[in-house]
């Protein structure tokens, strides 16, 4: 991952390139991930069963992969571009293939959104979507705030998503 990272870091830096997608595995894989801590491959650990342990050898799977990030993000935040870090000018979006992969349920599945988006993220907020939300007003929100304003509508959106938190949360 960190050799992956290493060449997306450098595509932005050279221009190569302003957008990239990166799935870190196989969703149907067994591959086992040792340095995890655990011995169970990815697809079969996601089909827990309600099993105390098996849900334990997912998370630590999960954990693994998530705690990739900080590389990444150290290495777009200390590359400068012009004025700003990489980090400063990036959207990053990180999220589950699924919600409950025991069940393959693929509703109020978790997002991440790092980086500043040049100016148009702000940070330290955590939201929680409305019941029944589709995915995809995240996305339609996110494309306007890269500055895709003539879409009207993305995959089964219904509206814009608010990115302001509510008094609640």
């Amino acid at each position: 991952m960190r050799l992956m990272f290493d060449l997306q870091v450098l595509a932005f830096e050279s221009d190569m390139t302003r957008v990239f997608s990166f799935k870190t595995g196989r969703d149907a894989s067994s591959r086992v991930y040792p340095e995890s801590g655990t011995g169970t491959g990815y697809h079969p650990a996601s089909h827990h069963g309600n099993n105390p342990q098996n849900i334990l050898a997912f998370n630590m799977i999960n954990r693994h992969h998530v705690a990739q990030f900080p590389y990444f993000l150290d290495k777009l935040k200390n590359t400068m571009d012009g004025e700003a870090s990489l980090l400063d000018k990036t959207m990053i979006i990180y999220g589950s293939r699924m919600g409950d992969g025991h069940v393959h349920n693929h509703r109020r599945c978790p997002l991440v959104v790092m980086g500043g988006a040049s100016g148009q993220m702000k940070g330290g907020v955590h939201l929680k979507a409305p019941d029944s939300t589709p995915m995809a007003n995240v996305m339609l929100s996110l494309l306007h705030k890269l500055g895709m304003d003539d879409m009207q509508s993305f995959g089964d959106s219904t509206n814009e998503f608010s990115f302001t938190p509510l008094a609640t949360q």
